[in-house]
């Protein structure tokens, strides 16, 4: 037996390493790895450099011709203003401990997408351009200086990273291989080297407020369109409230659940949520369409682009006078607020110290910055029985449960999602500890590779994650795969379509808002997606004999 881990596995699989040493390597652009370069009205919307139409394939790149001034200077700049940045340039060793933790080296096996060489990319020129050692003894020292083919090696290799932070749990040395992929797609942008699925969602929500560039009119009738289905469902019209001032709590959720399938449904369980607790305890949450998005795609593009897209919520918030911010599910969203968001924005001290106004909890983590993940919300609600649940009302699927990398290494989200999931769902089965909580595997497309056309990239980066959820498809029978990002739910149907094709993917409030029983409600037959709510192998009229059925 081949161990998967081996050399000869590598070669089976056709992952040969190359024949020369990695400065010698040079860089092929492979049709499928790479996406689009930004467009030029992307760039010049949000006042960043060099806007132009190219291509990474031409060989001009249209750069201006200081390119490799600006960049250094740049560097310069950050070596100063980020300490950690300086440390992490200094510090690594190179013992290969997160060699092989990076999905897109297990998937491609292309060994610059090793975390450690990733970043030696750049830590490289840190030596050649900027150390005695490295300028005296140049490669000797590890040292080399900027060129045209090592910028082009940049570009092509920093968004082969999804950011995920899985290398960093790792390294001995506490190394955030993520941190220095920002810092390097932050140098690039300096000069208008960016892809246009990082570009467009910056330049759409600094205009609209939201990555798909929705008009404030049109978010309103999708919500609208949202509450005929649900009511069509649940025999409830579960109507939200929009910019409501004086409201208890604002709510801000990534736009991909709006307009993207199946987030589509995880939005419609909020807009369930948000009904029932209306309803019941009378808690008043609005939505915004201002501050319509809770994504932050700054986090790719440099640290002022984030705390400028970060702004609009706080901003939006003090303007509605609300007492606290409610967050859905999302990923980057939360990375920014949890590790960011004090020392950018913060502390929000013109909000409230969160509570929550039905059980009474204070929610001490988000003290400053006065954001609460609705999972954390959820489980307070549930452990203190104020919702009324019925699980059996998600039997017909068997659940495996995929930690999101923001909410779970950035935030440490470990617990709440999965009480709140074995609370709404009676199938439950976890992956393998070695692919979960801390060590999570990506999803294989975050931090802008969640375009088209680099499908064989995010189908190679998608294989450690595909293989476990396969596993308990095939050991438990595992039909849905839960996660709580929208780019997750985005990205991951074609994961698994390919990986895993038996098993479906959804949010955690979409399975919370099918087990949740709604003052007046209908006898419910079929859940959100309009499928039948019992399991296939047991009848409509057994299931609602079950003892925990409401209304027996």
């Amino acid at each position: 037996m081949i161990n998967p881990n081996s050399k000869e596995r590598a070669l089976e699989l056709g992952h040969k390493p190359p024949k020369t040493d990695w400065m010698d390597t040079p860089t092929v652009y492979k049709e499928g790895i790479y996406c689009y370069a930004a467009k030029p009205a992307r760039l010049e919307y949000v006042s960043l450099p060099n806007p132009r139409d190219w291509s990474c394939t031409a060989e001009d790149w249209q750069l201006p011709e200081n390119w490799k001034e600006i960049i250094l200077e740049g560097m310069k700049e950050r070596l100063e203003k980020y300490r950690t940045f300086k440390i992490f340039m200094d510090i690594c060793v190179r013992c290969g401990a997160c060699a092989d933790k990076c999905h897109f080296f297990i998937g491609t096996g292309d060994p610059k997408n090793m975390p450690v060489l990733r970043a030696e990319l750049i830590r490289s020129v840190y030596r050649g351009e900027f150390t005695t050692a490295g300028k005296i003894l140049g490669r000797i020292g590890g040292g080399r200086k900027l060129t045209l083919d090592v910028l082009k090696e940049w570009w092509y290799y920093l968004f082969q990273c999804t950011e995920c932070r899985r290398c960093s749990v790792f390294c001995p040395y506490g190394i955030d291989t993520a941190e220095i992929t920002i810092i390097g797609r932050e140098l690039l942008n300096l000069i208008g080297l960016n892809i246009d699925w990082i570009a467009a969602p910056v330049a759409f929500c600094y205009r609209t407020g939201n990555h798909m560039g929705i008009q404030p009119h049109a978010y309103v009738d999708m919500l609208d369109f949202f509450t005929d289905e649900i009511e069509n469902v649940t025999g409830v019209r579960c109507q939200q409230t929009f910019n409501k001032k004086g409201a208890d709590i604002l709510f801000i959720t990534p736009s991909g659940d709006v307009f993207g399938d199946p987030g589509t449904y995880t939005c419609m369980g909020y807009m369930i949520v948000i009904h029932y607790l209306r309803e019941v305890y009378g808690l008043d949450i609005t939505w915004s369409t201002y501050a319509s998005e809770g994504g932050n795609f700054g986090l790719f593009t440099s640290h002022e682009m984030m705390k400028r897209l970060n702004a609009k919520m706080y901003a939006e918030a003090k303007r509605l006078g609300v007492k606290w911010i409610l967050g859905g599910e999302c990923g980057h969203m939360w990375r920014v607020i949890n590790q960011y968001m004090d020392t950018m924005n913060g502390p929000a001290d013109f909000l409230e110290e969160p509570v929550n106004p039905i059980t009474g909890t204070k929610f001490e983590n988000a003290k400053t910055t006065k954001m609460v993940h609705i999972t954390e919300f959820l489980s307070d609600l549930i452990i203190h029985g104020k919702l009324n649940l019925d699980p059996n009302r998600n039997d017909r699927l068997k659940n495996t449960f995929h930690d999101s990398c923001n909410p779970a290494r950035a935030m440490g989200i470990l617990e709440e999602p999965r009480y709140v999931i074995k609370s709404v769902c009676n199938n439950f089965y976890e992956m393998p500890r070695n692919t979960i909580r801390e060590q999570t595997f990506c999803c294989g497309c975050g931090s802008g590779l969640n375009a088209g056309e680099d499908m064989e990239l995010r189908l190679a980066g998608g294989m450690p994650r595909g293989n476990a959820v396969q596993y308990v498809h095939n050991k438990h029978g595992v039909n849905n795969l839960i996660c709580m990002c929208a780019i997750d739910r985005a990205v991951l149907p074609a994961c698994m379509g390919y990986w895993a094709p038996e098993v479906d993917v959804s949010g955690i409030n979409e399975l919370v808002a099918n087990a949740l029983i709604l003052p007046g409600e209908k006898e419910k037959t079929v859940n959100l997606r309009d499928e039948p709510i019992w399991p296939k192998d047991v009848e409509p009229d057994e299931f609602y004999k079950r003892p925990s059925f409401p209304g027996r």
